[in-house]
């Protein structure tokens, strides 16, 4: 049978509780029969002990199909190899005694060292492992951290980048057959999203002053919850043959990589010291024109053009300066 064809089956078993009673109530009989059969001796007794104990050992058998399901989890079951069913709502639960069920889960402590190898530069494709003592499947909301990753901009820059993942399993049929271990599936898909979004986008306005000119073009930087839309949707697409349902994609690191963060880091830098020095040219400029004007409005004194052009000048000289002016006090007359 092709796994994708497998649909979801959900199963109304039986309550657990009287067949635990009646189970363990047949045991104790078939025990006593057993000692029965050992005192009474002759061909009656033998007969009551094989009884007794075929009873006791069919009665030990039916206990392996009561199953426990806690709240947000799942029981996929199979029936000799095949699919036999699968239990969401939480309770205790008698099924076949021959079903078997299996899930891979996930490994923390393995998850942990992929995402300090991952941030140390090691190989980003070890991932979470199966961990074989977990036969239910979660349904609860849990995150995905993957650690960072080396990813080139749009334009080429080095950048390292890193993004959690809040997911669930919504359909935990699709989880177990449709893929081999659906955490590790997720994680390896999550890092191709991640690297394949980052490639389309600059991580930020190359030239500043094209700003208003570029004010449509999304940039990592300045468009981050819109572009882990994006990443969300991309990997849902990539996820959803395995039951899971990405909740959301969030960008928890953005920069730079380290061969070029030092150069980055000039040029913004310099970038915010022209922006700087624009604002004090121009307050500057509206400040002399303003001292200019009410000089000549008050009469308080009367300038040529070109002591009017020296005065101009050393007021810009003083506003614009990155030091406090040296105060000259001139005691004959300014002509």
């Amino acid at each position: 049978m092709n796994a994708s064809q497998i649909e979801e089956k959900l199963l109304k078993p039986k309550a657990g509780i009287p067949v635990l009673i009646f189970d363990l109530a047949m045991l104790v009989a078939s025990i006593l029969a057993m000692i029965a059969g050992l005192a009474g001796g002759g061909f009656l007794g033998l007969v009551l002990m094989a009884l007794g104990a075929a009873a006791f050992i069919a009665f030990f058998i039916v206990l392996a199909g009561l199953k426990a399901v806690r709240p947000n989890e799942a029981l996929v079951l199979t029936l000799f190899g095949n699919y036999y069913g699968t239990i969401k709502e939480p309770g205790y639960y008698f099924v076949n005694p021959f079903c078997s069920s299996v899930s891979p889960a996930y490994d923390k402590a393995a998850a942990e060292k992929a995402k300090r190898e991952k941030e140390a530069g090691g190989n980003p494709s070890s991932t979470t492992q199966i961990s074989s003592t977990r036969n239910r499947v979660s349904l609860k909301t849990m995150t995905l951290d993957n650690g960072r990753q080396k990813v080139n901009d749009v334009i080429g820059n080095p950048i390292i980048i890193g993004a959690v993942v809040i997911w669930h399993v919504e359909n935990p049929t699709k989880a177990v057959f449709n893929v081999e271990d659906y955490p590790s599936f997720l994680s390896t898909q999550t890092d191709s999203t991640i690297r394949n979004i980052a490639r389309l986008y600059p991580y930020d306005v190359f030239d500043e002053g094209e700003e208003s000119d570029t004010v449509t073009e999304k940039t990592l930087r300045g468009s981050s919850q819109e572009i882990a839309g994006n990443m969300k949707l991309e990997l849902q697409k990539r996820v959803s043959d395995a039951g899971i349902v990405v909740e959301e994609v969030r960008i928890t690191h953005l920069a730079y990589a380290e061969e070029i963060a030092a150069a980055m880091l000039q040029r913004q830098q310099a970038a915010a010291v022209i922006a700087a020095r624009q604002k004090i040219v121009d307050g500057a400029v509206g400040m002399v024109k303003m001292a200019v004007n009410k000089l000549g409005e008050d009469d308080v004194v009367i300038l040529d053009d070109e002591r009017k052009a020296a005065m101009v000048s050393n007021l810009l000289v003083v506003l614009c300066g990155g030091h406090d002016a040296q105060p000259v006090v001139n005691t004959g007359s300014i002509y």
